[in-house]
């Protein structure tokens, strides 16, 4: 399998993005090929002694994506840019993946233009996944599609259930609308039209779906799949990063403030590395754009090498899950039939 990794995308590129593409070569022992300024990865490798990694090669791209650029007409405009030359190998065929860390509406439209969406897919959704009570859940759309439709939301839902079950290996999986209220009635004219759409999906045995959630529920675990537009997601994605690093940063101040508090501290030192355990970001990597036709890995823009390196991990879980052909095979339940 080969990935291609956008060396030049992300805060952290490309020193981060060439350090995890090392990572993942020693450890993964997949092909990864570097897309970016080759003078600089290059300069990279060999400060890191990493010139002859098995599996890892340069291909330079001298232009590269800047956050300020209009997402939707980027890569028309720069096509030598590291993330256009990486979506043209996976466009080709020559390679199965890509990873970047670059704008996400970009790098979606690029998805969109290059890889092209699933045959009867209207919309590729951003869909991480976060821990929440008793396990996870998978929040479809995150960021991708600020504005949506009734359908588009039914079709996140069908196809973020069959995330959680190929993926994830959740029986069944719980699929939740977010929305202001439990109750069938509430939200806005979107939210009870695609209430409509997602309970008829249930009553037909296309998905599991539980109704309405409250966004406050969503971590409680009252759902596996949480629906939402582009734009509620993102701001619950980011409200819950916020919130667990003030959570974390409060409860050290609590271990820190005597020498009693601190003895208490490696009293239930191991579980509260458990805890801070379940909302590393590095560990998760990034988030899949669900619905295009090859695998498309949204890194955060803050990564690390360790996680561009969990980032290619997914990757490559992702291509070998079958999660595309399983969306191919179920289409017909997109469009509600």
């Amino acid at each position: 399998m080969k990935i291609a990794v956008d060396a030049m995308g992300g805060d952290n590129a490309p020193e981060a993005v060439v350090c995890g593409a090392i990572r993942a070569a020693q450890t993964f022992h997949e092909e990864i090929v570097l897309v970016g300024q080759e003078d600089k990865i290059q300069a990279i490798l060999a400060a890191h002694g990493a010139q002859n990694t098995p599996g890892l090669t340069v291909l330079h791209a001298p232009d590269l994506v800047d956050m300020h650029d209009d997402p939707a007409t980027v890569l028309r405009a720069k096509p030598q840019s590291s993330m256009a030359v990486a979506l043209n190998l996976v466009k080709k065929g020559e390679a199965d993946a890509i990873v970047s860390a670059g704008s996400t509406g970009a790098l979606l439209a690029g998805a969109t233009l290059f890889c092209k969406r699933i045959k009867g897919v209207r919309r590729g959704a951003l869909a991480p996944v976060m821990p929440c009570k008793n396990g996870q859940v998978l929040l479809i759309d995150a960021g991708a599609n600020t504005e949506c439709t009734a359908e588009y939301l039914l079709q996140f839902g069908v196809m973020g259930s069959l995330y959680m079950e190929k993926i994830k290996g959740v029986q069944r999986p719980r699929v939740g609308l977010v929305n202001n209220g439990s109750e069938d009635s509430k939200g806005d004219p979107l939210r009870k039209e695609a209430y409509a759409l997602l309970k008829a999906a249930g009553d037909a045995g296309q998905i599991h779906f539980v109704g309405n959630v409250e966004g406050r529920d969503v971590p409680l675990g009252a759902c596996d799949v949480a629906v939402c537009d582009g734009f509620a997601g993102n701001v619950m994605l980011k409200t819950i990063e916020g919130v667990a690093k003030f959570m974390a940063g409060e409860i050290k101040q609590v271990f820190l403030a005597n020498l009693g508090t601190k003895l208490a501290y490696l009293a239930c030192k191991k579980g509260m590395d458990e805890f801070r355990s379940q909302f590393d970001q590095d560990a998760v990597g990034g988030a899949p754009f669900i619905g295009i036709s090859r695998p498309v890995i949204k890194a955060h823009g803050s990564s690390n090498e360790i996680a561009f390196m969990n980032a290619i991990r997914q990757a490559i879980e992702y291509k070998k899950s079958g999660m595309i052909e399983a969306i191919e095979a179920n289409v017909c339940q997109l469009a509600g039939q």
